[in-house]
């Protein structure tokens, strides 16, 4: 299985083409062991699917072989002091491999569920070619596991996403007599602190000391002898689950309107729910159970603050049954990711128990 990582990890798949490259490797390698694999594109994009077991349940492990890009010696892997280093060692070629070997060592006959695997090619770029493709063809499942890393700590809940656009209206003047202008910049400057009192950014739940907001864009100003008219801000907030998009959007819009600033505005209405899987999920009583079981330590639930491909396979259950849970590693994205070589073979030896439970 190791052998399996290091030889997806020399797999250059920053881009559709490298990424494509990767999947039909591991197609090869699922044949290679008596696997009946099917391969689907869309839009150029390559996924794979494989099916095990029987019943009226449907398990998914989905997995991505894309990674960002990096810097070439990192497709070289690098073994030390049972560390795997290497572009995509941890996001997420060791989920990958592990949930290869963990489908191959699957008993059929012994399966009281459907177990499916996925395997995509563009979730570091959104996703919206593979797995949400696969779930709009009906590839979805009563509990999903996303093999992203998460430290073998379970991330059952996410929050959405709301894209905020907003174009703040001040009045141009001369430089050098800013009193008879209105400064855009400054009235947005003004909201943007006013911003942090209003009602959604103090709210908390069990798994979220409060939502993220992120001012993520500016454009202002063109000249130094100028008073700008215009500054258009972008924000990214990441809203916890229980929170309203669109109560979200009031609220910006009130605040607005109560500092007596003219403003546009464009809202995204969320165009990323929350996942609101709990505790009390039957398929979480169970995985709490394989990882006690395997590890010997009780399972960590925990909330993600970003989003992966989850979102898809969620959006057909009401936001519940589909969590991120993957081996331990770090750095991803980064110049020194590793994964921990250990808690791949972990990390498999919990997806099969979950499987068989």
């Amino acid at each position: 299985m190791i052998e399996l990582l290091k030889d997806l990890i020399k797999i250059k798949s920053d881009t559709k083409e490298g990424a494509n490259e990767a999947l039909q490797f591991c197609a090869r390698w699922l044949e290679q062991r008596g696997e009946r694999v099917q391969i689907h594109d869309n839009n150029g994009f390559l996924m794979l699917t494989a099916s095990k077991g029987h019943g009226d349940e449907k398990l998914i492990w989905n997995g991505h072989v894309d990674v960002v890009p990096g810097h070439e010696d990192q497709f070289s892997p690098m073994e030390e002091l049972g560390r795997l280093y290497g572009r995509g060692s941890a996001d997420m070629k060791a989920g990958v491999a592990a949930m290869m070997q963990a489908f191959t060592e699957l008993d059929a006959e012994k399966l009281s569920r459907e177990v499916q695997l996925h395997l995509v090619t563009d979730e570091e770029i959104g996703g919206h070619n593979t797995s949400e493709w696969l779930v709009s063809q009906g590839y979805s499942g009563n509990f999903v596991i996303c093999g992203e890393p998460t430290g073998l700590k379970v991330g059952l809940q996410s929050k959405g996403i709301l894209h905020m656009d907003m174009v703040f209206k001040g009045k141009p003047a001369h430089g050098s007599r800013p009193w008879e202008g209105i400064n855009a910049i400054e009235r947005a400057m003004k909201y943007h602190m006013a911003m942090a009192e209003l009602p959604f950014r103090k709210e908390s739940t069990e798994y979220y000391e409060q939502p993220s907001v992120n001012l993520a864009i500016i454009k202002a100003g063109e000249r130094y002898n100028m008073v700008p008219e215009i500054c258009e801000m972008s924000y990214d907030i990441r809203f916890m689950p229980g929170q309203d998009p669109q109560e979200i959007t009031r609220q910006m819009v009130e605040l607005g309107e109560t500092l007596d600033i003219d403003f546009d505005y464009k809202s995204s209405s969320a165009t990323t729910p929350a996942l609101t899987t709990t505790d009390e999920n039957p398929y979480i009583k169970t995985l709490e159970k394989s990882i006690q079981s395997t590890t010997g330590n009780d399972a960590i639930l925990f909330g993600q603050h970003g989003a992966a491909d989850t979102r898809y396979y969620a959006a057909v259950n009401g936001g519940e049954g589909a969590i991120e849970f993957g081996p331990t590693g770090d750095d991803w994205h980064g110049n020194a990711e590793y994964v921990e070589i250990s808690s791949v073979h972990e990390y498999k030896d919990i997806l099969l128990a979950h499987a068989m439970t």
